[in-house]
C-alpha cells in the first residue's frame, strides 16, 4: 500500500493554539475533523492515521517544538518506510499575504526555522505548502508576529486557504505534486 505522510508545523502546548506559526496544525486539524479522525499522542507528535482511495496517509503534528521539526518528520518517515517524494510538509510563511499560499515541489525554508532543520536532516527535495501569515510587523519583531494570536478578522481571510489546504492534502495523494500545483497555486494569490 502507498503511504503518505502530511505534517503540519507548530508548537505544541494550549498557548500556541491559534497563532501564526501554528497555522499548519490548523491545516491538518480541519483535515481530521473533515474525515472524521482524531490524533493520537505518539512519538515525537499526535498523529492520526487515514486512507484515501487505497492509500494510507499519515498526519503528522510535531510535539518537538517548531526549530527541532526534523526529528519528527525524519522518525515517522523512517518508522513508516515512506518515500520522502510522498511528504508534504505545511508551514506559515511571513512572505506571503495572510490567505495566500504556495505549493512547492521542493527549495529552499525561506528562513523558516521548522523547514530549516528538516532540510538539515532529510535535504529540500519534499513538497511544502506554505500558508501566507502576511508580514504587518516591524523590523525585528518577526518572532513575536509569528507567536501572536490570529484575530477574528484575520481568521475570515484565512479560513478559505485552510479549507482549500485540505482539498490539497486530497489532490498531493491522489495526483501528485504537478498536478497539484498546477491545479490550486493559482487560487492561492491574494
Amino acid at each position: 500500500m502507498d503511504k503518505y505522510l502530511i505534517c503540519g508545523l507548530g508548537n505544541p502546548g494550549q498557548e500556541y493554539d491559534g497563532t501564526r506559526h501554528n497555522t499548519g496544525f490548523m491545516v491538518l486539524d480541519a483535515f481530521a475533523k473533515a474525515s472524521n479522525i482524531v490524533f493520537e499522542d505518539k512519538r515525537y507528535g499526535f498523529v492520526a492515521e487515514t486512507s484515501i482511495k487505497g492509500r494510507k496517509v499519515f498526519l503528522l503534528k510535531p510535539t518537538t517544538f517548531m526549530n527541532l521539526s526534523g526529528n519528527a518528520v525524519r522518525y515517522w518517515l523512517n518508522k513508516e518506510n515512506i518515500d520522502q517524494s510522498r511528504l508534504l510538509v505545511i508551514s506559515d510563511d511571513v512572505a506571503l499575504p495572510l490567505g495566500a499560499f504556495r505549493l512547492k515541489g521542493n527549495g529552499s525554508n525561506g528562513g523558516h526555522n521548522g523547514l530549516g532543520h528538516i532540510q538539515q536532516l532529510i535535504g529540500q527535495n519534499y513538497a511544502r505548502l506554505r500558508m501566507g501569515v502576511g508580514y504587518d510587523y516591524p523590523r525585528g519583531g518577526q518572532i513575536d508576529w509569528v507567536l501572536g494570536h490570529y484575530s477574528d478578522e484575520d481568521m475570515k481571510l484565512l479560513q478559505p486557504s485552510i479549507d482549500l489546504g485540505v482539498d490539497i492534502i486530497k489532490s498531493f495523494v491522489l495526483a501528485g505534486t504537478d498536478i497539484t500545483m498546477n491545479q490550486f497555486n493559482k487560487l492561492g494569490k491574494k
